[in-house]
């Protein structure tokens, strides 16, 4: 079959690889669609310390089920599924605590181990959520980042009638816009240097799509109650942390660059009783993703690019150039997908 192989960092190339064949407690999944988002890049970049290479990358996958390993009664062949990339090892403090997206022995798919950006993957059976047949591909390709959203949503206080600013207007940061809607927020602004994110993102339901956060009211004001870094970028968040009103809430949901800093104000922190938080991967969330999205919540819009797996380069390209919103590379060929472009 074909799948993207990362040999080493800033080499990555469609490949013949050997078809995966299912372990016991195991099942293979046929890709129909695979995200592509930020820790990839960290991935072809070599800057993720839990990857070892080769590997194939790609984590926020979804396709059919077409073989089962020894034990395995659910999923059956046919269904159709997403797949939580996630592998918390079970016996860690972390893990024994309830916490296992923090687990010791961290592992998933598309990182640790071969991902969905191959014609097949082989991942385990607990791993994989059977999705409704009216799911669109676009949904179904969504779940994955949207089980991401839905906890970094379950970390804040959720208090209605709160100020939210994001910085970000990518896929992630409109999936948390869409989300804290739901939360009774007064008002929702994002942040984006990008001009072309910021006019779709006005047409998304936000209350206001600035290159500045100075260009809002409220960012000249007392600031929000709640901000949220949709980015990784440094300068978003020294400059979201100084928007934080009086006993606010700073989520840190943006994946950097583990070697990078931020500078910040403690006492900033202490005189105005602060909190900062982080919110990492998925953590009892994914059931949750896909009844938020079965209940009518449409983010297909969000998906503008869906991109043959031998033009993965054109992804990439595309993916660092800020051009368009959620990129999904279609392994085995798009079916009633939106054009590339």
């Amino acid at each position: 079959m074909r799948a993207v192989v990362v040999t080493e960092p800033g080499r990555a190339a469609p490949a013949d690889v050997p078809d995966p064949r299912p372990e016991p407690g195991e099942v293979v999944v046929r890709v129909s669609s695979c995200g592509l988002c930020g820790t990839d890049m960290h991935i072809l970049g070599g800057e993720l310390p839990p990857v070892t290479y080769p590997v194939i990358p790609g984590h926020e996958l979804t396709g059919e089920v077409v073989a089962v390993g020894e034990g395995v009664t659910v999923p059956a062949v046919g269904d159709r599924v997403a797949v939580d990339p996630n592998m918390p090892c079970g016996a860690c403090h972390y893990c024994r605590i309830g916490r296992g997206n923090l687990c010791e022995d961290y592992r998933a798919v598309g990182v640790t181990q071969a991902g969905g950006f191959a014609e097949q993957v082989a991942v385990p059976a607990r791993c994989c959520y059977v999705i409704p047949a009216s799911f669109s591909e676009a949904s179904a390709g969504l779940i994955e980042p949207l089980s991401c959203a839905v906890h970094g949503l379950n970390r804040l206080p959720r208090r209605p009638g709160e100020h939210y600013l994001i910085y970000g207007a990518g896929t992630m940061g409109l999936m948390m816009a869409a989300l804290v809607r739901t939360a009774g927020a007064a008002s929702v602004s994002v942040v984006d240097l990008n001009e072309e994110r910021l006019e779709f993102a006005e047409s998304f339901g936000l209350d206001a799509a600035v290159t500045s956060a100075d260009k809002l009211a409220l960012g000249k004001g007392p600031g929000f109650e709640v901000v949220i870094d949709a980015t990784g970028a440094v300068p978003a968040i020294e400059d979201g942390l100084g928007r934080v009103r009086k006993g606010g809430t700073f989520l840190q949901f943006g994946v950097t660059d583990p070697s990078r800093k931020a500078s910040f104000s403690p006492y900033l922190v202490y005189n105005s009783e602060i909190d900062i938080i982080g919110s990492m991967a998925v953590h009892n969330s994914f059931q949750p993703a896909i009844d938020v999205l079965a209940s009518g919540l449409d983010l297909d819009p969000l998906v503008s690019d869906v991109i043959e797996l031998e033009d993965f380069d054109t992804a990439v390209a595309r993916f660092r150039s800020g051009a368009g919103r959620k990129i999904h590379i279609a392994p085995n060929g798009p079916v009633g997908r939106p054009e590339k472009g």
